[in-house]
C-alpha cells in the first residue's frame, strides 16, 4: 500500500524533464548527470542556450586528462543543481530554456580533422539562434569555437581568465593550447585593443596587443575594479568570454594540466563575473579541467560553478529578459 500524500521524488531530469526552465532538485548522487539537470536533446527549437562538452586534450603541452573535463564538470554539478547562482538575482535557470547537448563528436585517430569538426558543431548550433556555452577539452577548442561565433556575430572583444597568454608564435594550421590566439589575432576573429587577458602570470614577450590585467593587479586593486576595468576594455560590443581554470591558484584548482602558483581565488573569480552584468556577450567557454589531478573534485566544482555564473551573465545581457 503506498501514502498517496508523499509527493515522488524527481529523477534523472536530464531524461525526464518537460520543462525546459526552472529547477527541480534532485539527489545529488543519483541520476544521469547532464549539467545542471539540464536535459539532454539536440532539438534546439525552444532552446535560448546549448552546453557542449568538447573532450579533447590532444593539444595539451603540459600533463594530459582534460578530456575527461565536460563528465567531472557535469558530475560535480550535480551539486550545486539545486538552486541558481548566488549572489545573482535574475536566475538563468528559471529565465532561459538552457540544454544539455551532449559532446561534440570527432575521431581523435585523425587530428588534423578535429578542429574543423568542433567548428561545424558549433555553427550548427548557432544557426537555430541559440547561444553557446562550451566546456572543455583544453584550451586549443576556443580557436575553432570563436571562428563559428565569428561568423555569425563578426570579429569580437575577447575577455580571458587565463594564467597563460596563448599568443606565441606559431606555424599556420598547427594544433597546441599555447598558441591558438596567435593564430585567432591573425585571422582577424578577436580584436585585441578591446580585447583583456585577467590573471597572467607567465611571460610572454609579444602579447599581440592585448590588454593585459595580471594576477597581481587583481590581488592589488581588487575584483570589482578590475571589473570596472574590464567593462572599459570592451564596451557594448558583442564579447566573448573564455575561462581556462587556471586561471585560479592550483589550490583552488589543483585539477588542470598546467598550474602556476599565484592565481586567483575562486572569490575572486565569481566577483569579476558578476561586476560583468550587462556585458554584450555572445558566447563562451570554460577548459583545461583535468579530472585526474583534481581531487575531492574541487576544481569540477568550481568550473560547474563560474560556469552558472556566466549563464547569469547571458541571462543580464542587454534585451535579456531576465
Amino acid at each position: 500500500m503506498t501514502d498517496s500524500s508523499v509527493t515522488p521524488v524527481a529523477g534523472d531530469l536530464a531524461f525526464t524533464r518537460e520543462d525546459l526552465r526552472g529547477t527541480v532538485p534532485e539527489a545529488a548522487y543519483a541520476g544521469a548527470l547532464s549539467f545542471m539537470r539540464r536535459r539532454f536533446t539536440r532539438d534546439l527549437a525552444a532552446a535560448d542556450v546549448a552546453v557542449l562538452g568538447i573532450p579533447y586534450d590532444l593539444a595539451l603541452s603540459g600533463r594530459s586528462g582534460t578530456r575527461f573535463g565536460p563528465r567531472g564538470v557535469r558530475a560535480a554539478s550535480s551539486h550545486i543543481a539545486w538552486s541558481g547562482p548566488w549572489p545573482w538575482e535574475n536566475d538563468p535557470f528559471e529565465t532561459l530554456a538552457i540544454v544539455d547537448y551532449g559532446d561534440c563528436e570527432f575521431d581523435p585517430g585523425r587530428p588534423m580533422e578535429v578542429p574543423e569538426r568542433i567548428t561545424e558543431t558549433a555553427r550548427k548550433i548557432l544557426a537555430t539562434d541559440t547561444a553557446l556555452m562550451s566546456i572543455g577539452g583544453d584550451h586549443f577548442v576556443t580557436w575553432p569555437l570563436l571562428k563559428a561565433h565569428v561568423e555569425k556575430h563578426g570579429p569580437l572583444r575577447l575577455i580571458q581568465f587565463d594564467a597563460h597568454s596563448d599568443t606565441w608564435a606559431d606555424e599556420p594550421d598547427r594544433i597546441d593550447h599555447g598558441t591558438m590566439l596567435w593564430h585567432a589575432t591573425r585571422e582577424g576573429l578577436v580584436v585585441p585593443e578591446h580585447s583583456v587577458q585577467v590573471g597572467i602570470r607567465t611571460h610572454n614577450p609579444d602579447p599581440l596587443g592585448f590588454n593585459i590585467i595580471s594576477a597581481r593587479d587583481v590581488h592589488r586593486d581588487g575584483p570589482e575594479a578590475t571589473a570596472r576595468r574590464i567593462r572599459e576594455i570592451v564596451g557594448d560590443a558583442p564579447c566573448y568570454v573564455t575561462f581556462d581554470i587556471d586561471a585560479l591558484d592550483p589550490s583552488a584548482a589543483p585539477g588542470t594540466g598546467t598550474p602556476v602558483i599565484g592565481g586567483l581565488t575562486t572569490h575572486e573569480a565569481k566577483e569579476m563575473l558578476f561586476g560583468l552584468a550587462g556585458i554584450n556577450i555572445v558566447g563562451m567557454d570554460l577548459v583545461e579541467v583535468s579530472p585526474p589531478f583534481d581531487h575531492s573534485e574541487i576544481t569540477s566544482i568550481a568550473a560547474a560553478t563560474l560556469l552558472s555564473d556566466m549563464l547569469a551573465l547571458y541571462a543580464a545581457r542587454p534585451g535579456e529578459k531576465g
